[in-house]
C-alpha cells in the first residue's frame, strides 16, 4: 500500500491548480454555461467545444456516503468516510467528509468545501454546513 497521488492530465491541470490555490474551479461551457466534472472536450448538454474554467461556490448536498473500515492507503487510516456531493452548480464530486464521526445519517445534508493539506498536496474536503 502506498501514498495517494492524484493522476493529473493536461485536461484537468487547471482544476488541480485551483485546488492548490484554495478555490475549486470546474470546466464550464462558454455556450450554455453547464459545468462539468470530470473535464471533457464536448459539453454534454449542447455539444459545444468552447470551454472555460470557472470558480464554484464550494457548496452542495450529500447524495451518498460510505465508511471505509479497511486500510487501502497508508495515508488514510480507517475508519474514514467518503461522500458523493452534488455541487450547487450541478456536477457530482467524491470527497472526504471531515469534522464528523465516521458513522452518521448524511444524505441530504448541506456541505461546504474546505481545503486541507494531505501528503504534501492540497485537496478538497466537505464539512457539514452549520
Amino acid at each position: 500500500m502506498g501514498k495517494t497521488t492524484p493522476v493529473m492530465s493536461l485536461s484537468d491541470a487547471p482544476m488541480w491548480q485551483s485546488i492548490e490555490n484554495g478555490k475549486l474551479a470546474l470546466m464550464a461551457c462558454k455556450t450554455c454555461g453547464t459545468y462539468r466534472y470530470p473535464p471533457s472536450p464536448i459539453c454534454p448538454k449542447c455539444l459545444s467545444m468552447e470551454t472555460e474554467w470557472k470558480p464554484i461556490a464550494g457548496t452542495g448536498t450529500i447524495l451518498s456516503w460510505v465508511v471505509f473500515h479497511r486500510k487501502y492507503f497508508d495515508d488514510f487510516p480507517p475508519p474514514y468516510n467518503a461522500v458523493a456531493v452534488r455541487l450547487d452548480e450541478g456536477p457530482i464530486i467524491m470527497t472526504n467528509l471531515v469534522g464528523e464521526e465516521p458513522e452518521g445519517s448524511w444524505i441530504g445534508k448541506r456541505v461546504s468545501l474546505e481545503y486541507v493539506d494531505h501528503d504534501g498536496r492540497r485537496q478538497h474536503a466537505a464539512r457539514i454546513a452549520e
